[in-house]
């Protein structure tokens, strides 16, 4: 894997190999990149994996795109310096915000924001006490059966999501699936390694010659100004909206663990020595994007598909992802042009991207040799499995819950539980 990088530099990244190529059975590590040209083209891939869903999170919720795109560019720079370039992360919007933030539209925009705020400063707290207790923290709390598990429901719980697309128009979605599939196997050099991206401009390009493009969106397109200031807006706070919204922490912290743990487990390397630099920085972005009127971020499940995909862990090219979001902040008609990518051609990109994410869990297991033997692995995976994929929506009080929170409140919660009660039956 050959990073001959300090591990605490943030920049200068060594070149891998020629630049070119990647010798099979290693990746570009965080402290490499290949060549420049190759390096901008995979942050581009990056920038395609995240957007459909990042902007697709304000739309739901009614909080400006631009504003939303705005910070997660910069939460992503905020990540790679905090992190000191050691975790590659694009910090996307949450889907785990769109529940809380549906459920107070009543309130209005600045009492939502001000929810948004709260989570940032709890996730922010958070971070801060696994920094100064150090890593045992996350070994006591998630050991290997319990971040596969985590990583892995986070994945297969999106399967839906990709199918119910993929079902929308299955033509388009095919071809796109299928170009991806054939760029990724069979493309040679830099082809290979963008995929994703070829996929979807394949998919966006056939959709286009057969008349699947959303109408109503490309005439969006035509009328979206070229240059435009991204709308700020500040919070205010309502204890009501505030109870409705931290509960999404937890997702927020399965999230940013199972990613900490999904790239230390594809580049073997341990990381978890930042995982609360990872939280307290999701967790300042957040609260940032809060303050001025964006969606709180997360960790992206798209991109870790995408490195998964393409090899390359290399923070240059999130450097590159966070610049273009922020430049791409300022212009509507690009943001409205990613609007025009119809559903099918999402299908087809996220049926790979989710389940290389599903795989991720299981590989987590395999290399740690998790005992599946051992009825406490077993039976408290299976149920925090089940969960996630099905999706096990539950209310507490005013607040609903997803297939992910109980999924990994169910694993954090029992295995700890169960494995006690296990030594305690063993010792009688």
């Amino acid at each position: 894997m050959g990073d001959q990088v300090t591990p605490t530099k943030t920049f200068g990244w060594a070149l891998h190999g020629d630049g070119r190529s990647i010798t099979e059975g290693e990746v570009v590590s965080p402290g490499e990149r290949l060549s420049w040209p190759r390096t901008i083209g995979i942050g581009m891939q990056h920038v395609v994996a995240m957007f459909g869903a990042t902007l697709l999170v304000p739309t739901i919720t009614g909080f400006p795109v631009t504003t939303t795109l705005l910070f997660s560019g910069i939460g992503t720079a905020l990540f790679l310096l905090i992190t000191r370039g050691r975790i590659p992360s694009y910090l996307g919007s949450s889907f785990a915000f769109i529940a809380p933030l549906t459920a107070s539209q009543g309130s209005g925009a600045a009492a939502q924001l001000g929810g948004v705020v709260a989570a940032g400063v709890l996730l922010l707290l958070v971070g801060l006490v696994v920094k100064l207790a150090g890593s045992r923290v996350i070994d006591a709390c998630m050991p290997p059966v319990v971040t596969g598990a985590v990583v892995a429901l986070i994945g297969l719980n999106l399967a839906p999501v990709a199918v119910d697309s993929f079902q929308s128009q299955p033509l388009i979605a095919g071809v796109t699936l299928l170009s991806i599939l054939l760029a990724t196997v069979v493309g040679p050099g830099l082809l290979g390694r963008l995929g994703i991206l070829v996929g979807v401009v394949v998919g966006w390009v056939f959709a286009a010659l057969i008349g699947g493009l959303p109408e109503e969106r490309v005439d969006a397109l035509r009328e979206a100004a070229w240059f435009g200031i991204p709308e700020l807006r500040g919070p205010t706070f309502e204890w009501s909206v505030i109870a409705l919204t931290l509960p999404v922490v937890i997702v927020l912290i399965a999230e940013n663990v199972g990613h900490v743990k999904a790239v230390a487990a594809m580049t073997g390397r341990s990381l978890d020595d930042v995982t609360g630099d990872a939280l307290a920085a999701d967790g300042l972005a957040t609260t940032l994007a809060g303050f001025g009127g964006g969606s709180g971020t997360t960790t992206y499940a798209e991109n870790i598909g995408v490195m998964a995909a393409t090899r390359v862990y290399s923070t240059a090219a999130y450097w590159v992802a966070a610049a273009t979001a922020v430049v791409l902040a300022f212009s509507p008609k690009f943001g409205a042009l990613v609007f025009t990518v119809p559903s099918g051609v999402i299908g087809g990109a996220t049926l790979v991207l989710y389940g290389l994410i599903g795989v991720l869990g299981v590989r987590i297991w395999i290399d740690a040799k998790v005992d599946f033997t051992d009825p406490v692995n077993l039976t408290v995976v299976a149920v925090a499995l089940v969960a996630g994929i099905g999706n096990l929506t539950l209310m507490i009080g005013s607040v609903e819950l997803g297939g992910i929170a109980w999924g990994s409140v169910g694993i954090l919660v029992g295995y700890p539980v169960m494995r006690s009660l296990a030594k305690l039956g063993n010792a009688r």
